[in-house]
């Protein structure tokens, strides 16, 4: 029988760090006027650091045989205080930091080559701060690839950008991508992407790495071909040729015939020539893509003051896409939250039936001068939240107004100043969009009466790009609040095929910033499937991780257009991909 006390141990050893006795190194960290020493005994860090290990033996010992060592200024004396306990005590509690700070641990851990505690951090987050690290995905995609011990994290990535190949793929920072990134994502079976489209962006990678090629193909010599055919050399023989069309074979990779070794041309050429070709070279297996089906959208009118093309056009703001949809491709569903002529035009409804509600639409009709109608409008990613008071910090707000007979093209107007994006205050003002009055609802602070008559306030000002409207109090004819709801996948046959014990609840965030839309997940005790649901030209998903030992485990199919989704109860839940598109959009990979 073997007893193990090591608690008491660790806490000795904290003890005798803490006490400063018997040391014989000094570890100077932080940058002036910022400083301070840490004593410390050098057998301890020897056998604890390979980092130290190697420091103590280039050190030079002076007098009085004390060894100093100084580390790079950018690690903190705090981060250095995690890590010292870590060394002398064996335990590091995290719970009192936020993810950042966690995430930046981990580097200089890395960096201090402590592979135990760098293993512990990077479960740590992918299992407490997932969130966390979707909403900052591409600099953690960025970051986990430029240090090659953060395995865990790169599969974490690579299992998310697996499914939404676009997030990656279609960034004008594709070509920037390291290219253990790139082979990392091209090995996988389960990559969501037709091979033709895998071959061009390898092309498209391997050319942007030598800014000497001619830009035109009919210009590239024989040396040309060769520099591009060493530079891929990793990522050629993970193509699945054998998998692709005559027609792309020919007018793709036929061009580039060049690069691939003869014996392959030759096969992938006999293929198409030959009935029963003999093929010698190694055929990889087909990818596993997977598409479900179908349904028919819902029909029936959503709202009394905006029709489905208005609908269409806000979700295109929503996705920040260079195109409109149209009623057909929308990725959306807008749920009925409030409608003034049924739950009442004042402040007290809107903050009853809105309150925690996110990515909210609101929609007004008013009445301007000859009795004319205009439709204006804002989007709220964030929760309308009645705990608050005062001004709400916002990078993806918008408001609108909309074409209609009286007014040709609609006007987006997006937030200017984020910390100015909202006031909130229950007690004064409903919906209030920008704080000098861009948009808003039902303010005292305005003079807006508590009903119909003045109930909206419009004055453009700093906080948002233009004006959509003039400046003026209006007549609400209608107003409503809706939440803007996702399509997400038909999951259900994939669970059944994992035999998946727990079920889930999925959810789609609207702030996204590009059209390909991201799902969240939940746990639900109950396997449930909600409504059917529509979807649009780019698929959406979402993976996590499966652990067969508990059969617990989500693994979604992608979307496509003219192919089967369905929308998940989302009553309940944890955001789970909330804001990945968007972070991509506005940062490098």
């Amino acid at each position: 029988m073997v007893i193990k006390l090591f608690e008491k141990l660790s806490n000795d050893y904290i003890e005798f760090l803490e006490k400063g006795e018997d040391y014989n190194v000094i570890i100077n960290v932080g940058e002036s006027p910022n400083t301070k020493e840490f004593k410390a005994y050098s057998g301890i860090l020897k056998y604890r650091s390979k980092y130290f290990q190697n420091e103590l033996k280039n050190a030079i010992k002076n007098t009085n045989s004390i060894t100093r060592i100084n580390l790079n200024p950018h690690i903190s004396i705090q981060q250095f205080e995690i890590i010292i306990k870590y060394i002398y005590g064996g335990m590091i509690s995290l719970e009192e930091f936020d993810a950042q700070f966690i995430f930046d641990l981990l580097l200089v851990t890395d960096e201090l080559l402590f592979e135990e505690l760098t293993d512990a951090i990077e479960i740590h987050l992918i299992e407490s701060n997932a969130h966390w690290l979707r909403s900052h995905f591409s600099h953690i995609y960025k970051t986990s690839f430029e240090n090659k011990n953060l395995k865990k994290l790169q599969k974490w990535c690579n299992d998310i950008v697996a499914k939404y190949p676009n997030l990656i793929f279609d960034s004008e920072n594709f070509v920037s991508l390291k290219e253990n990134a790139l082979i990392s994502l091209i090995q996988r079976d389960d990559l969501q992407m037709e091979e033709i489209k895998i071959w061009n962006n390898v092309i498209k990678w391997g050319i942007a790495q030598n800014t000497d090629l001619p830009s035109d193909l009919d210009d590239w010599s024989y040396e040309n071909f060769m520099t591009l055919k060493s530079t891929l050399k990793n990522c050629l023989p993970l193509i699945r040729y054998f998998q692709i069309s005559a027609n792309d074979v020919f007018s793709n990779i036929w061009p580039y015939s060049q690069i691939l070794e003869k014996k392959l041309w030759k096969d992938l050429s006999g293929k198409f020539m030959l009935n029963n070709y003999k093929i010698s070279s190694t055929i990889l297996p087909p990818r596993t893509i997977l598409k479900p089906n179908l349904p028919n959208r819902s029909t029936e009118p959503f709202s009394a003051v905006i029709n489905e093309e208005h609908a269409a056009e806000i979700a295109s703001w929503i996705d920040k896409t260079t195109t409109t949809y149209n009623t057909t491709n929308n990725p959306y569903e807008f749920k009925l939250l409030l409608r003034g002529s049924r739950d009442g035009f004042n402040r007290e409804s809107f903050w009853n039936l809105c309150n925690l509600k996110e990515n909210t639409i609101t929609v007004v009709n008013i009445k301007v001068s000859n009795n004319t109608e205009r439709i204006v409008g804002g989007y709220n990613p964030i929760a309308w939240d009645r705990s608050k008071r005062g001004l709400v910090n916002c990078h993806n707000s918008f408001i609108f107004s909309l074409k209609n007979g009286a007014q040709k093209n609609s006007i987006l107007s997006r937030v200017r100043q984020p910390p100015y994006a909202f006031n909130y205050d229950d007690s004064k003002r409903g919906a209030d969009f920008g704080d000098g009055g861009n948009l808003s609802l039902f303010n005292d602070s305005f003079y807006c009466q508590d009903n119909q008559n003045k109930g909206c306030y419009c004055a453009h000002g700093y906080q948002y790009q233009n004006q959509i409207v003039d400046n003026g109090y209006y007549f609400i004819n209608e107003y409503e609040e809706c939440t803007v709801l996702e399509i997400v996948t038909n999951v259900e046959l994939m669970s059944k095929r994992m035999n998946i014990k727990h079920s889930f609840i999925l959810k789609k965030s609207a702030d996204m910033g590009n059209a390909s839309g991201i799902n969240g997940v939940g746990y639900c005790d109950q396997f449930e499937i909600g409504n059917l649901g529509y979807c649009y030209q780019k698929g959406i998903g979402v993976q996590k991780s499966v652990d067969m030992d508990n059969s617990i485990g989500i693994n979604n199919l992608g979307c496509y257009q003219n192919e089967e989704t369905m929308q998940i109860n989302v009553n309940d839940f944890d955001d789970d991909l909330k804001e990945i598109m968007n972070d991509v959009k506005y940062h490098q990979l």
